[in-house]
């Protein structure tokens, strides 16, 4: 008689143990993969600010040529579900394997093009192109590279340990915006202007390249193993037919993806925007800018795990509903801050990377359990493609603008859509959950 901890297989003699994966090894690839994929975006969205205006749109003033590096900085965004629905025909005709490494690849080949990109005054208007066709490559890549380990990690994680779980998932964010900040503000501290905007600029673009190397090679060595096959497949976290998600369960992605909301509306607000506001609006150094959100990352990284603690204590969607709010009264606050001279912006920087960090560690997959167990997968990366669009995508290139045209009360408007859609969505959630 087999025990219940061994598989028999007919015709075969003997057992195989049957090991499950444990939650803090799946962590690790989550946030390896993540890391490298934050890192490669915020390298790009602080070049808008500090290097593509000069170098790519001389011809317009730092407002306007930030404004176009903005409008660039949202094409990932837009097609990053087209890149999740063709990795997903790519998964199923060639494999998970197949589908990380092209995604990969392309999201490594796009961030070193830009590094050996031509400016404007060599290439002219091939130069805004070809800076807009890597943006789109990498925006197809991060789509694409949706490996499920997320939602792996989600199941597999003990009942009361899942907010703390799901915060480790998250960790790649700070640690993404650390590394690309730090690097930044190295170079930016330790040559002339010329030589930074000349060819200094395009190491942290080279830096990412080969972080994109090395974190392929310990992701597939993560998802190719039997062990995570047989549990992704056990699971069932396999693609499904789009057009069957969206018909039956299209909902439930409008409602996950609104329910984070208000973390993904602050998230460039606090990493990019502030430092384009001072930069064009003060005359504080940029060096010091970069420092402290240097600073606001570790601060963000320090938060994320008590919203662990916090999620397994009162529940991950009461935890969002609350954090929300949190971010509606920093945002009443934020033109007071953000105009309030050194100590304002500091305040305004460190408050907001706390709050980021309470927040987005709870913001991915906390309503995907309402997706049926074959449609979990696709949802949870749909649910994500779309919470990046309508919260993070436009919230650089909107802010500044209506900022500079209207005064910072815009930024405030802003953060309050997201916290009104995150508050509107759990409640929308709630009653259906109650209803079924």
């Amino acid at each position: 008689m087999a025990s219940s901890n061994t598989l028999t297989h007919p015709g075969i003699q003997g057992t195989e143990p049957e090991h499950s994966l444990a939650p803090g090894d799946i962590a690790v690839g989550v946030v390896i993969g993540r890391a490298s994929e934050y890192f490669d975006f915020f390298v790009y969205g602080i070049a808008s600010v500090l290097v593509f205006p000069a170098v790519f749109f001389p011809f317009a003033d730092r407002l306007e040529g930030t404004l176009y590096a903005f409008a660039l900085f949202a094409f990932a965004f837009v097609v990053r579900p087209i890149g999740t629905v063709a990795g997903m025909a790519i998964q199923r005709r060639w494999g998970r394997s197949a589908k990380l490494a092209s995604a990969l690849f392309l999201l490594g080949c796009s961030t070193a093009g830009m590094a050996l990109l031509p400016g404007y005054h060599s290439l002219g208007l091939g130069a805004i192109a070809l800076l807009a066709l890597f943006r789109i490559g990498q925006g197809l890549a991060l789509g694409g590279s949706w490996d499920g380990l997320p939602s792996l990690l989600a199941l597999n994680a003990p009942e009361n340990r899942r907010g703390w779980y799901a915060m480790l998932g998250q960790l790649g964010a700070p640690l993404g915006f650390l590394i690309a900040c730090g690097l930044f503000a190295y170079l930016w501290g330790s040559m002339s202007e010329h030589d930074f905007l000349d060819w200094g600029w395009r190491f942290p673009f080279f830096a990412a390249f080969a972080i994109n190397v090395v974190a392929l090679f310990a992701r597939l060595r993560l998802v190719v193993t039997h062990e995570y096959e047989r549990e992704l497949d056990a699971k069932e976290l396999e693609p499904c037919d789009v057009g069957e998600l969206l018909r039956s369960q299209g909902s439930n992605v409008l409602i996950g993806a609104f329910a984070a909301l208000a973390s993904y509306a602050l998230f460039h607000i606090v990493t990019v925007f502030p430092l384009s506001w001072i930069m064009l609006f003060s005359e504080r150094p940029v060096g010091e800018v970069l420092v402290v959100q240097v600073i606001g990352a570790l601060l963000a990284a320090g938060a994320m795990p008590l919203s662990g603690l916090l999620a397994d204590r009162i529940g991950r969607r009461r935890t969002l509903g609350m954090l929300a709010t949190a971010i509606g009264v920093f945002s009443l606050f934020a033109p007071l801050l953000l105009d309030g001279g050194r100590a304002g912006q500091d305040a305004f920087i460190l408050l907001g990377f706390v709050l980021l960090g309470l927040s987005y560690g709870q913001a991915a997959g906390a309503v995907t359990a309402n997706f049926l167990p074959r449609m979990r997968y696709t949802g949870a990366a749909l649910t994500a493609d779309l919470a990046w669009l309508i919260g993070a995508a436009f919230a650089p290139l909107v802010a500044l603008g209506l900022s500079a045209r209207f005064g910072l009360a815009a930024v405030t408007l802003y953060l309050l859509s997201g916290v009104a859609c995150t508050l509107l969505a759990l409640r929308a959630n709630r009653l259906r959950n109650a209803r079924d």
